[in-house]
């Protein structure tokens, strides 16, 4: 079993696996380290990562990307709302209070769970994990933005458990960068902490941590983070304003056509990047809409002003983590900038203006959340050894004075539960002390305040616990004893938003049915592919490498069966399950097998002649030093099965390649195996008593 590390992005997913030289970060299906977050439904199946961004144009009311911004959110949230103005599927809200999506899906409208969607990314990204690594994957860490509410991370959760995965740990992603950053360092000063700030500017939002480093330890110090700000924010500062330009060259409106928004928000994106190492960039894209072909041109300059705003915003995180952590701008020992909107170049320079120094680039930007998630699951996992690093929590507090005590349990995933809760009420006992004159009994104690308080306790007196604290005699005989009663509160968890252990359980089985339905059809996709491949493969040979071992009525037949399963394939045939492409090629196979049995064995014949002559110019050779007997015996062995052959051969020849042979190469090799056989018993035989002389020892004279 390995353990994996997922950092599920806005954007796109990394992977990273331990392995016992290290950590590797898993290629996809087309041998890329990023794998698109996006999860596509097609008129019979899904895509996922890769192929639903393919299909994302084409589908554009049935790909759900950036599902990380709706999960574990409220419907009605102004912010969500925003979110949602930029997506082209439907919306609404849920009895919950939750996100519902709505799309077409198998001719029917579908609705789904962010939750859901979440679990479908997550059992392909566990599909490619198990592929690159030839094993199941169930342990796993998961990077999550700082500011995940509670109900965010139940949702992650559920999501993992839905695709099949064991989270061990969420993790900020921060705190997982820093992690990957500190674990490999030994140069670190023995004088006192090292403080290293991390800005990690993703495609949705910024998360800056410090963090105090020592050898073999890390501590945490702060989070900040700005949940509304990230590259993407960029990439739409340059969407305005070509869709501005756009509408006034070309009289087209951009934003009432979800094709061209999708094509130029990513032309936009390429078009930033470009930015990052140029002063000036162009922008052309054919046919946008309305068959219209059109360009444009921005310079670095004009992007940067255009997004001033947008860059004003990053310095207010970074300030307020080091306002958190207390430590001067001035010990701070570097800057490590990270994520996939970390390239642009202003960014870099307004951050260097902040803390006084030019920020490094130690780390992958793109790769340093899934390698720390990695590291934290193998810390987690007993399959693997890893040298201790303790990561340092946040210092707490307890309030000794409260009426009710709460056991609270703050998990490894940042989820808070509630473990118990108590009821601690001080009252004070009256016992009253009554003197007897019989001789067993001296004296009585009569509670009188235990059964009032026991009715509290809904009925169950093992609930209720006295302890005496003090006792205050009196002079009326009454002795009064201060007590504490603790009494046990009955705790059940409701989480509003979240699943029910019901809901949870149906989930996963509506993923393993729309799982088997991707199966199925990729499986009828595959074998319709091979069809169609073996109808021009076996058309090109029969009339090239198969034409002298086929005859002409079976050209003939076989042509008319490839041309008719050809037409098939492009009308009825289109659509068909697995077991009738596979019958199809079966047919064929019937007809076309005997030709290519023919062609085949010829090669195969040859072969096997060279190597039964071999074998008998080599045992004619060996026998010069062998014993009259056994000499004879061989050579007449080598005599017969050469006979065989020569009559064998000349049968066969007498025959046209396209009939079926007489002499098979595997009646050629079993002659040769004879002949081995049989020699190698004539030479062991007459060895085995000479051997056996040679073994015995020198006669020893007393």
């Amino acid at each position: 079993m390995s353990v994996v590390g997922f950092d599920i992005g806005n954007e796109n997913c990394v992977i990273a696996a331990v392995k016992q030289r290290g950590i590797d970060v898993l290629l996809n299906d087309e041998s890329k380290r990023e794998t698109p977050s996006v999860v596509c439904f097609g008129e019979k199946q899904r895509f996922l990562g890769a192929a639903g961004a393919a299909s994302a144009t084409m589908n554009p009311k049935s790909t759900i990307s950036q599902v990380k911004r709706l999960i574990g959110r409220n419907f009605t949230d102004p912010n969500v709302q925003n979110e949602l103005k930029m997506f082209p599927f439907e919306t609404s809200g849920g009895q919950d209070g939750g996100i519902l999506i709505r799309l077409k899906y198998l001719g029917e409208t579908c609705t789904f769970t962010p939750v859901q969607i979440m679990a479908m990314l997550f059992s392909h990204l566990k599909e490619v994990a198990e592929k690159n690594l030839e094993m199941p994957v169930a342990d796993c860490v998961i990077g999550i933005p700082s500011y995940f509410t509670d109900l965010q991370r139940r949702a992650y959760l559920n999501a993992a458990t839905i695709a099949g995965l064991k989270s061990l740990r969420l993790m900020h992603d921060c705190t997982a960068t820093a992690l990957s950053y500190g674990i490999y360092k030994t140069d670190f000063s023995n004088a006192g902490p090292t403080y290293i700030a991390f800005v990690d500017i993703g495609h949705c939002d910024i998360q800056v941590s410090i963090v105090s480093f020592e050898a073999g330890h890390m501590r945490v110090l702060s989070h900040a983070f700005d949940s509304n700000l990230g590259g993407r924010d960029f990439d739409e500062v340059l969407f305005s304003y070509f869709a501005t330009q756009f509408k006034e060259n070309y009289k087209i409106d951009v934003y009432s056509n979800v094709r061209a928004c999708i094509r130029l928000r990513a032309a936009c994106e390429k078009l930033k990047k470009v930015l990052s190492a140029n002063a000036e960039a162009p922008l052309h894209i054919e046919c946008l809409m309305d068959e219209k072909d059109v360009k444009g041109f921005i310079k670095r300059e004009e992007f940067e002003r255009l997004a001033s705003e947008l860059l004003e915003r990053i310095c207010v995180p970074c300030k307020k983590a080091l306002a958190d952590s207390g430590i001067p701008v001035g010990k701070i020992h570097s800057v490590e900038l990270v994520g996939s909107g970390s390239r642009i170049p202003s960014i870099t320079k307004l951050l260097a203006s902040l803390f006084g120094r030019e920020p490094s680039r130690t780390l992958n930007a793109s790769e340093c959340v899934a390698h720390g998630c990695a590291l934290q699951c193998a810390m987690l996992s007993p399959v693997f050894r890893v040298r201790e690093y303790e990561i340092g929590p946040f210092p707490g507090s307890i309030n000794e004075n409260t009426r009710i005590k709460v056991k609270v349990q703050l998990n490894l995933h940042g989820i808070v539960a509630i473990e118990s809760a108590m009821l601690m009420e001080d009252h004070v006992d009256d016992y009253v002390r009554m003197d007897y004159a019989h001789p067993e009994v001296d004296k009585m104690e009569v509670d009188t305040a235990s059964f009032s308080s026991t009715k509290l306790a809904n009925g169950d007196e093992d609930d209720v616990t006295m302890h005496a604290m003090s006792s205050d005699p009196s002079a009326d005989g009454i002795t009064r004893n201060r007590a504490c009663q603790r009494l046990e509160i009955p705790v059940t968890e409701n989480i509003y938003g979240g699943m029910t252990e019901a809901e949870l359980s149906e989930a996963k089985e509506k993923e393993f049915q729309l799982a088997q339905r991707d199966k199925l059809v990729e499986q009828a996709k595959n074998q319709k592919n091979a069809l169609e491949s073996f109808v021009y493969e076996t058309r090109n040979k029969l009339f090239n490498t198969y034409r002298s071992f086929a005859s002409d009525p079976e050209k003939e037949g076989i042509s008319r069966s490839l041309q008719e399963t050809e037409e098939w394939l492009y009308e009825d045939g289109d659509d068909e399950t697995e077991n009738t492409y596979t019958s199809k090629m079966q047919d064929l196979r019937k007809l076309v097998d005997p030709i290519e049995n023919r062609y085949k064995d010829a090669e195969a014949r040859a072969q096997a002649k060279r190597d039964l002559l071999n074998s008998i110019v080599d045992y004619r050779k060996s026998v010069d030093s062998r014993p009259t007997e056994d000499r004879e015996l061989i050579i007449n062995e080598c005599n017969k099965a050469e006979h065989w052959l020569r009559e064998r051969t000349q049968q066969q020849d007498s025959l046209p390649k396209n009939a079926n042979p007489v002499l098979w190469s595997w009646e050629i090799k079993r002659r040769t195996e004879e002949l081995n056989s049989i020699c190698k018993q004539i030479t062991e035989r007459k060895s085995s008593p000479q051997n056996s002389e040679d073994k015995k020892g020198p006669d020893l004279q007393v």
